[in-house]
């Protein structure tokens, strides 16, 4: 069976958060306590994938180097690849194809926050799937702003559309996508859209034609937040905030997850949490060892 591996697409201008991005990729900006990195990495780390190919813009590269290393202190691989331009989410697909032929694949986009206690399970279950692809429906109220899924009575997917005028359906496609084999030789042959990228959604299109996309809904417990826009940034920042200090647990905290999953022992996340400055972090990194 082929094995799993993630990117992390974190590429882009950030154009929409100037002048935050003048001087850093949006990808390292703060969402509350962490870098919005660290958010898209953990989700890749529930999902147990530990082989996982970072994707950003020349210039940003050697700061994501920095911040995150090789992943061998969390118990994972990271490899890191440059996207000179932005030409599309689905570009990243070429711009891997070494590191993933033959493998099945999970992109989560660089700026997509996940949270719920259904998320792991519903991750297991996209991963389940033998062959196609797997994305999912999550439903807002303004379904307008974003790419929808369209599904018939039996709850398949009939319709893929980028910011519709009008639908029936309020099901909208968050950034993250699980595929099989097949995508670097889908991606190999998509033609640039009318705007001259390599669009995410023709991939879909392209399984949904073959009769091969599923869609599996993400269910009331599950967030879905973002940090393309100011405002967005602050709403996540906020969303992060109110549960941490509610819970006492963190969210997107990359050591705790991979201790979690037994990626490393107690003793190694007992080295990280110590290797942490003095700071609030480190101390719930500490507590997790207590507890």
């Amino acid at each position: 069976m082929p094995d799993w591996k993630g990117i992390v697409l974190a590429g882009g201008t950030g154009s929409r958060l100037s002048p935050l991005t003048i001087a850093t990729n949006k990808h390292l900006l703060p969402i509350w306590d962490k870098p919005m990195l660290y958010y898209p990495l953990s989700t890749l780390m529930l999902a147990g994938i530990r082989d996982i190919i970072v994707i950003s813009t020349p210039d940003a590269i050697g700061a994501m180097q920095k911040l995150l290393g090789n992943g061998e202190q969390w118990g994972i691989k990271l490899t890191f690849l440059e996207q000179a331009e932005a030409n599309g989410i689905a570009e990243c697909f070429l711009i891997a194809r070494d590191h993933i032929a033959n493998s099945n694949v999970t992109l989560v986009l660089g700026d997509n926050i996940f949270y719920g206690s259904g998320l792991p399970a519903a991750m297991a279950k996209a991963a389940e799937q033998a062959s196609g692809a797997t994305i999912f429906g999550y439903p807002v109220a303004n379904p307008n702003a974003f790419g929808v899924v369209e599904l018939d009575d039996d709850g398949a997917p009939v319709r893929l559309i980028e910011k519709p005028e009008h639908t029936n359906s309020n099901l909208v496609i968050p950034g993250l996508y699980f595929y099989d084999t097949e995508i670097v030789s889908i991606a190999e042959n998509l033609a640039p859209s009318a705007r001259g990228e390599y669009e995410i959604t023709d991939v879909n299109r392209e399984y949904l034609a073959r009769g091969q996309l599923q869609v599996r809904k993400l269910g009331r417990g599950i967030a879905w937040l973002d940090g393309g826009t100011p405002h967005d940034m602050f709403e996540a920042g906020q969303f992060i905030k109110v549960l941490e200090e509610r819970t006492g647990l963190k969210i997107g905290c990359v050591e705790e997850i991979a201790y979690r999953q037994h990626f490393i022992d107690r003793e190694q996340f007992r080295v990280l949490a110590e290797g942490h400055t003095r700071s609030a972090y480190r101390d719930y990194l500490l507590s997790v060892i207590r507890d």
